[in-house]
């Protein structure tokens, strides 16, 4: 109960001395300000750079937690296998890759091997032409060639179902694939941001052709989505697909583009496995974990930056420990006075460290407030043009770290000056 007491009384007069000198209680605040918003945007920062290298991962490789399945060889069989398997199948989804031209039939498209049409990959046209099979790669001899013409050719990847359950792909226009319809003759194909980009700069016939297809199809685009891949990319219904693509020709020899998403744990992994084996494929099952592989790089980072946060914080603590120092040297035949009517010496040290205290919360509060409002107006401006900054909230962490920096910047900043105001001795009260 005394040291109830105590602390209550010391509380009380912190405010009160606080109140009275509002300058200088002013002046501390600022010193400080900068330390603790430095750590609490530091640690903001790091949970946002956590969430941003997380969303590019997310997009290329599937959320953590995902069993990935992906096998190599182009053998005719893998199609059929994969797609009598995952037929109805909501628990996985396979995603098939191969190349496709849209554009004028019978020319060279203005991107060759479906490289990026923002020239990102240097200049795409004018080399060799080459081709490949199960035998290996080889040139086509220029008697073969298809002369240049208006088509762009893209990466086609055909889904058994709605990926989006895997890897957080982010609408930019129009919709995704609709699943629950029935499969359309003229493939519905949904685009990523480079083929949109690629194909509003280029403008070609709706006709597409794909190796091993048994007519040239029609597409309708009926959808834009950022999956933060340069290359052009369409993504499209595999039963739409089959309708001109016989699960045979699914997988493209050029490139053995097949992966299979599924949750954990599924049995379609056994059963998958079961009948590569017996056509000889070895598949590749390895599950997701980005945020592990990534902890030490992100442990490191923020290690560097709460280093830095430190330094801006010293110097805060400078400031309020001037400034106490200043404030009790005002207060030397007050402190006196107390003594000489039997405060203690540690209620004494007590009041400079509540004021010291009050301020560094009340610093910690506002830096908080601060970051906090110019985060929300960030991601209002940016949060359309930044898949990362989508749905991002102030992280509590950054406003824990806040609140923990003025505490300790008040303990640093006020222990020195409190331990001066409690060795006055009571003599000095005689020079009042």
């Amino acid at each position: 109960m005394r040291f109830s007491g105590r602390l209550r009384s010391a509380l009380i007069i912190g405010v009160q001395g606080i109140r009275a000198r509002k300058t200088r209680t002013l002046l501390s605040m600022v010193s400080l300000f900068l330390g603790v918003l430095a750590v609490v945007v530091v640690q903001a920062g790091a949970s946002i750079a956590e969430r941003a290298m997380l969303v590019d991962s997310e997009l290329y490789e599937g959320y953590d937690g995902t069993t990935v399945m992906e096998m190599g060889g182009g053998s005719a069989k893998i199609g059929p296998i994969v797609v009598d398997t995952l037929a109805g199948r909501t628990d996985a989804v396979a995603l098939t890759g191969m190349s496709a031209i849209i554009g004028e039939p019978g020319v060279r498209p203005v991107n060759e091997g479906a490289a990026p049409l923002d020239g990102s990959w240097g200049d795409s046209g004018g080399g060799p032409q080459m081709t490949c099979d199960n035998n290996g790669c080889y040139e086509v001899p220029a008697s073969e060639q298809a002369p240049n013409g208006q088509a762009v050719e893209i990466r086609l990847t055909a889904l058994t179902g709605d990926v989006r359950q895997f890897r957080p792909y982010h609408p930019r226009s129009g919709q995704w694939l609709d699943f629950t319809t029935v499969p359309s003759l003229a493939p519905r194909l949904v685009l990523n941001q480079a083929a949109a980009d690629g194909f509003a700069k280029y403008r070609v016939p709706a006709e597409m052709r794909i190796a091993g297809s048994t007519a040239n199809l029609t597409p309708q685009f009926i959808g834009v989505v950022d999956d933060a891949d340069q290359q052009p990319r369409a993504y499209v219904r595999m039963d739409e697909l089959t309708h001109w693509v016989p699960a045979s020709k699914l997988v493209d020899p050029n490139y053995s583009d097949v992966r299979i998403l599924m949750t954990t744990p599924t049995p379609v992994e056994q059963v998958l496995t079961s009948k590569l084996k017996a056509i000889n494929i070895e598949p590749h099952v390895r599950v997701i974990d980005t945020r592990t592989q990534m902890e030490d790089q992100l442990a490191l980072m923020r290690l560097v930056f709460l280093a830095m946060a430190g330094l801006v914080l010293l110097i805060g603590v400078a400031g309020i420990l001037n400034v106490g120092l200043a404030t009790v040297g005002e207060r030397v035949e007050e402190f006196a006075l107390r003594r000489a009517v039997g405060t203690p010496r540690a209620l004494l040290a007590g009041i400079v460290l509540a004021e010291t205290l009050i301020t560094g919360l009340l610093t910690a509060a506002l830096a908080i407030a601060a970051s906090a409002a110019a985060l929300k107006v960030v991601v209002q401006v940016a949060g359309g043009s930044q898949p990362f900054l989508q749905g991002v909230e102030f992280p509590w962490d950054a406003g824990v770290a806040g609140v923990i920096a003025g505490l300790v910047a008040g303990v640093l900043g006020g222990a020195i000056p409190a331990i001066r105001a409690a060795g006055i001795p009571i003599a000095t009260v005689m020079r009042a």
